[in-house]
């Protein structure tokens, strides 16, 4: 059940960074990227060092030309 939830949430983390900005802009994207690693971590479903990749992440996405 734990790994389910946990890939669900990163699916759904990975979909947000490659079609979000469709409706909304860079800035969005990235704070709503954030947002959703921020509570994964708060529910224990990624570690502190997966949270650190996802905001790695998060930022390669926000400065990733359009």
């Amino acid at each position: 059940m734990f790994e389910q939830r946990k890939k669900e949430a990163l699916a759904e983390w990975r979909k947000l960074a490659t079609q979000a900005q469709l409706r909304m802009d860079a800035e969005e994207q990235y704070d709503e990227l954030l947002k959703a690693a921020d509570d994964m971590e708060l529910q224990g479903l990624i570690t502190g060092a997966e949270w650190r990749q996802l905001v790695r992440d998060a930022g390669s996405v926000f400065t990733r030309p359009t």
